[in-house]
């Protein structure tokens, strides 16, 4: 694992950004040089890809940091989807030994990981995309760039930190979470969850309650949020399909749902964030 440490007193310079969708179940990442840093976000399949001879596989939910001078390319077939991100720092980087130890005004972050909210980042994507295609504003885009490595780097910090405490409650606490996110399509309720983990409704509600700052149920409306702001950034979905996705029975329900969260209906959400930028090639 390499890290590279960011000077963020200057905000990094975008380059370029965009989603990719492979054409063919049978493409293969092109050989080149990179001349920037390259962040890749897995939104579905599976990445086969080689740096510097190193080979990675990348799948849903992770990422990948190329610096400048790497040579890329693919070592198998990849049917898949990512985000990508081209960008320059103006002052400069350096490699260091792995760990995300905080210092005010730097980032540290590895070459490869697992994203704890990706639906957050690919969101902070569309907007940067969203930018380039309605503003062409350099300073805008190289602020949106620099916040979305900074939430990058905030996510990995935070397991970092809370991954070394080995309370029971603690790790209760993000097994319920984590277990939310991976059935937030569902209609889950609290019972449902404290029959799977074998807790009393009740004590599983006020532990969940006292770690994270929310209910369980609150938890589970926020995270059903996300994942719509996502499906509607990131798909043609219409908003009946989506709130069906989303385990709602009744699509002005979960407009209802939506414009308590966010302040804003699912259509407006998505009319301002329309532009998205999607590669073939």
């Amino acid at each position: 694992m390499i890290d590279y440490r960011f000077c963020i007193h200057t905000p990094v310079s975008l380059v370029m950004t965009g989603k990719f969708i492979a054409p063919s179940p049978m493409w293969k990442h092109s050989h080149r040089t990179l001349h920037d840093f390259e962040l890749f976000v897995q939104t579905q399949g599976t990445l086969y890809i080689t740096m510097d001879e190193e080979q990675f596989v990348l799948n849903v939910g992770d990422f990948l940091l190329m610096p400048p001078g790497a040579v890329q390319y693919g070592y198998l077939e990849s049917d898949c989807s990512f985000y990508w991100l081209h960008f320059t720092v103006k002052e400069g980087y350096q490699k260091v030994k792995s760990g995300l130890a905080y210092e005010a005004g730097f980032l540290t972050i590895p070459n490869r990981g697992i994203l704890r909210s990706q639906d957050k980042l690919i969101v902070m994507l569309k907007q940067l995309q969203d930018s380039v295609r309605s503003y062409r504003e350099q300073m805008l885009n190289n602020f949106l760039t620099t916040s979305i490595l900074c939430e990058l780097y905030n996510q990995l910090y935070f397991v970092h930190n809370h991954t070394d405490k080995k309370h029971k409650q603690q790790q209760l606490y993000n097994d319920i979470a984590d277990y939310i996110k991976w059935n937030i399509q569902g209609s889950l309720k609290v019972n449902e969850l404290a029959e799977h983990f074998g807790y009393n409704a009740k004590y599983l509600s006020s532990v969940f309650s006292k770690i994270g700052g929310l209910s369980i149920k609150q938890y589970m409306l926020q995270e059903k949020m996300n994942a719509a702001k996502s499906l509607l950034t990131d798909t043609n979905k219409s908003i009946k399909e989506i709130s069906q996705q989303l385990g709602y029975s009744d699509s002005h329900q979960f407009m209802h749902s939506f414009k308590k969260i966010t302040g804003l209906t699912p259509t407006v959400y998505r009319n301002a964030y329309a532009n998205r930028l999607l590669y073939y090639r």
